[in-house]
């Protein structure tokens, strides 16, 4: 199975990449990519707006196409958001939360659950509007922080309070 183009049934990805034979993983949401991608339009459609109008109006009609500079930018946007949204996905295991994303360079996080210090759920004013939530974790070192970004709000709270149960039962020990 290529690990950059995932198969999905329900919104979550089975395969076995680096996680193991049977691992199960979680993608995350249509709503973020839906979120990204509007927001793609919007800046740059006002970019391109505003292009053509003021070299139409300054320097004539034929700078003003220019502002297909910006249109053929919101294409390539329109592609890589969609690979990139594709290229997230974690999963809870055992002894350790892997999160693993990128479409050039592979990044795979692994994240012990004894390790947590922190567990966090923001939502950005875009973000709410959208019905979205980010968890973030933290560790003791910086280097090791981790993000996933665009779940639904009740699935961030669930994710947010296994692991701090989790988090708790294995630093209990320390």
């Amino acid at each position: 199975m290529d690990p950059v183009s995932p198969t999905y049934a329900c919104g979550v990805e089975t395969g076995t990449v680096h996680g193991g034979a049977g691992t199960v993983w979680t993608g995350l949401p249509p709503g973020l990519l839906r979120m990204r991608r509007l927001l793609l339009v919007v800046w740059l459609g006002l970019l391109a707006l505003g292009t053509g109008l003021l070299l139409g109006l300054l320097a004539g009609p034929a700078w003003a196409l220019f502002a297909l500079l910006p249109l053929a930018s919101m294409l390539w946007g329109w592609v890589l958001l969609g690979r990139n949204w594709r290229s997230w996905r974690y999963t809870e295991r055992a002894d350790d939360l892997l999160i693993s994303r990128g479409v050039l360079w592979r990044e795979e996080t692994v994240v012990p659950y004894g390790r947590m210090q922190l567990v966090e759920v923001t939502s950005g004013p875009v973000a709410r509007h959208f019905g979205l939530a980010s968890v973030q974790l933290h560790t003791a070192a910086a280097a090791t922080d981790a993000t996933i970004p665009g779940l639904d709000p009740a699935e961030a709270e669930r994710l947010r309070d296994r692991l701090t149960e989790l988090g708790e039962a294995r630093s209990a020990g320390l």
